[in-house]
């Protein structure tokens, strides 16, 4: 679907009486699907950068320990902004967690929660100067799945930094392979009800849209057995075509314009907890690639990218999902 390693997403059209685009809205354009776009190793896109962020997308599975957070954020810290979205999260000591694991190089710009589900910023120490706007909203959809722990919903936070105006969103979607309707509608109740409440009909909307979550979209037609085969074969680009996410989105359902990197890593879901064992349970789940990072910038004359990373954190195992992390820097045009 393209091969790009400066990446320009689909010029939308300019409107200020339609707030959704300020949330990268769905069906604003040409109907171009997801742009799967494949990550560039190399390093020159950074030194020449204005804006240097990493995204982790986590579903907790109710646990949480300090040495899985700084295994988690990485050890290379170059980044301007880390967004961490987390799912299935303890209520308590995750911020302070975070925190402790970033104490020496970056400091927490804002946060949004929603009981288990919550989404945090960080950016350099002393770097709130940088901030002109910070906004926080939530979307919950109701049901908490019989636990609190499994909030569905949406939370955001919406930051103008260094003269970037974006938006970040962290999701968690509703679960099993048959619900594929019902996580697109969820997909377009939480894109037009973020940031309702600051509606402002002269507002410049965001440049950047990034959702990261538990999105939940699991692989369609094809059985456990077959599927974990082409996985031990390393033909993952044979299960892409059978994933619901990139297929809804073909089908002009959700995410038009927006990119995603290569899905070259296995499947982010069902582990057996304590290993990389996918799920040996009676239920038996198809691997599916449930936990995704995408991104949409609204204006390609304003603003470029360069995907730099897109890949798991294999070496957590406190959950039967594995996090999903992306590294992306962004050029203001001259």
């Amino acid at each position: 679907m393209g091969n790009l390693n400066t990446i320009q997403a689909g010029k939308g059209r300019r409107s200020n009486y339609k707030r959704k685009l300020s949330l990268g809205s769905f069906n604003n354009r040409a109907h171009e699907g997801i742009k799967t776009v494949e990550a560039d190793n190399l390093w020159e896109f950074l030194r020449n950068s204005d804006l240097y962020i990493c995204i982790v997308t986590w579903n907790m599975n109710g646990q949480v320990s300090y040495e899985d957070l700084v295994e988690l954020v990485g050890s290379n810290r170059r980044f301007d902004l880390l967004a961490v979205g987390l799912q299935e999260a303890p209520r308590n000591n995750v911020a302070r967690l975070l925190q402790d694991a970033l104490v020496e190089t970056h400091d927490l710009l804002g946060k949004a929660i929603m009981q288990s589900l919550q989404l945090y910023v960080f950016g350099p120490k002393k770097s709130d100067l940088l901030i002109k706007e910070l906004k926080v909203d939530k979307h919950s959809m109701g049901g908490c799945g019989g636990m609190m722990r499994r909030k569905k919903g949406a939370v955001a936070i919406r930051i103008n930094y260094k003269g970037f105006r974006m938006v970040f969103i962290t999701c968690y979607l509703s679960a099993h392979a048959r619900n594929v309707e019902e996580r697109n509608s969820e997909c377009r109740h939480i894109s037009h009800s973020l940031f309702a409440k600051y509606w402002n009909p002269y507002a410049r909307p965001a440049q950047i849209t990034i959702w990261l979550g538990d999105l939940n979209y699991r692989l369609q037609g094809i059985d456990t057995h077959p599927a974990r085969t082409l996985i031990q074969r390393n033909l993952l680009r044979l299960l892409t075509s059978k994933d619901q996410l990139l297929q809804e989105a073909q089908r002009w359902q959700i995410f038009n314009g927006y990119c995603e990197g290569t899905l070259t890593f296995k499947p982010t879901y069902k582990f057996n907890i304590g290993s990389s064992n996918y799920d040996t349970s009676y239920k038996v789940r198809v691997p599916s690639w449930t936990d995704r990072i995408l991104f949409k910038i609204e204006d390609p004359d304003e603003i470029s990218a360069s995907l730099h990373c897109y890949e798991p954190v294999d070496d957590i195992y406190s959950s039967d999902h594995k996090p999903v992390r992306a590294h992306i820097c962004f050029k203001l045009s001259k």
